[in-house]
């Protein structure tokens, strides 16, 4: 039975700092930086009004922040921390710290580009740096889901099959900063749903004591390893739980991605993040004349759920793969190497065409989206050769 909707109108920042309430972490160490500062502003805020009594630590820099989070989840505490851009580049060392350890901390990213040239606009570019740290990625379109993947991501990261680090992703500026309207739930039922945290193993057992973060010899580190990943294969199947008890709470329904009006769609534009709210307004208007597009908006990246991808795009006759994030690596960006070899590995062969977009908060339109519907459909039916790795709304030289 879904639990009561409160009708509010948020900021993005504003619903993750209200789910963080909500959920009331042990421990808060943060380091502000556009666009993310508010969230940890508004917890401490929070915290001196009396509404929460998470211990908030004002550490030297995001490097410090996450080496905190590390010794407090550690030691046994719920830990979150939030960050943007050079913040989770700084702490690149110590998020694989975080998964190889097995420390189930939430970490709330607002997706922001990676310098240079110096940009506090919006890309992928820190998330996807940092996606083969070993964390779970979650990413989200709008201010509700950012604030229902916050809820989510505390039983997911510490159910015992999975004991993995989180993100919650949003798109800096283009959801942290702008406010729409979101059904929240009421404090009880998110606290009931996340439950109470504990650990089976901690620093501060004084019946048990137990060696977090140890040198491991070649002898022992790749079964390690091999654990680590086992433990993200595991998660595919707790993410799914979760979102079916979430469901029951709050009514909304979440997976690995959303498909929209792709059933009889014969061209797919794959994407993450703020810019499906574009390509589904795209596809709504295309379908108005007769063109059977459609949007698979991949919420889940890590673990990346390769192959329930390929099934969902079997039966059309192609897909732009859209990135916001390039990998420099001479043909492409991180969902089209990761899509289109899943793809391959399914034996499903359609027209597949990457696209970059949107890089440090360029804008990315309806118009974009109907223009490369109609050069998919030119590629599809052999009127046109593919041409990859093109990018999308890019200043033309006179």
């Amino acid at each position: 039975m879904s639990a009561e909707r409160i009708k509010e109108r948020m900021s993005g920042n504003e619903a993750v700092a209200e789910a963080i309430r909500q959920v009331n972490p042990d421990v808060m160490p943060a380091f502000p930086i556009t666009p993310s500062t508010e969230i940890p502003q508004m917890v401490a805020n929070f915290i001196s009004n009396g509404k929460i009594d998470t211990e908030f630590i004002p550490v030297e820099s995001e490097h410090s922040a996450m080496s905190a989070a590390i010794g407090a989840e550690a030691a046994g505490a719920r830990t979150m921390t939030a960050t943007s851009s050079a913040g989770l580049a700084l702490m690149w060392e110590e998020l694989l710290l975080a998964a190889s350890n097995r420390l189930p901390i939430v970490l709330t990213l607002v997706n922001r580009t990676l310098s240079g040239p110096i940009n506090i606009n919006c890309d992928h570019s820190d998330g996807m740096g940092a996606r083969d740290t070993g964390w779970i990625q979650i990413y989200a379109e709008n201010n509700q889901e950012a604030y229902d993947n916050y809820i989510q991501a505390y039983p997911i990261a510490e159910d015992p099959r999975v004991h993995l680090p989180v993100m919650i992703c949003q798109d800096g500026f283009i959801t942290s900063h702008a406010v729409e309207n979101i059904d929240l739930l009421p404090d009880d039922a998110v606290r009931q749903f996340v439950g109470d945290y504990r650990p089976e193993e901690y620093l501060l057992n004084p019946g048990k004591p137990v060696s977090v973060g140890p040198y491991s010899i070649s002898a022992y580190a790749m079964e390690a390893k091999k654990n680590q990943e086992d433990a993200m294969e595991r998660a595919r199947d707790v993410i799914l739980e979760t979102a079916a008890r979430f469901q029951n709470l709050s009514g909304r329904k979440y997976g690995f991605f959303e498909q929209y009006k792709t059933k009889d769609a014969e061209i797919i534009f794959l994407l993450m993040g703020s810019a499906a709210g574009t390509a589904k307004q795209a596809v709504d208007e295309l379908r108005e004349k007769g063109k059977k597009a459609g949007v698979l908006k991949l919420r889940v990246f890590r673990p990346f759920p390769e192959k329930e991808i390929a099934e969902a795009l079997r039966n059309a006759k192609g897909v732009a793969i859209l990135d916001r994030c390039e990998s420099y690596n001479g043909c492409g960006g991180p969902l089209g190497s990761e899509v289109t070899a899943a793809l391959f590995r399914h034996k499903v062969q359609i027209e597949a065409v990457n696209y970059i977009y949107g890089l440090a908060g360029r804008d990315f339109t309806v118009t974009h989206v109907k223009e490369l519907y109609e050069e998919m459909h030119l590629v599809c039916t052999g009127e046109k050769k593919a041409v990859q790795h093109q990018y999308v709304g890019l200043r033309k030289e006179n």
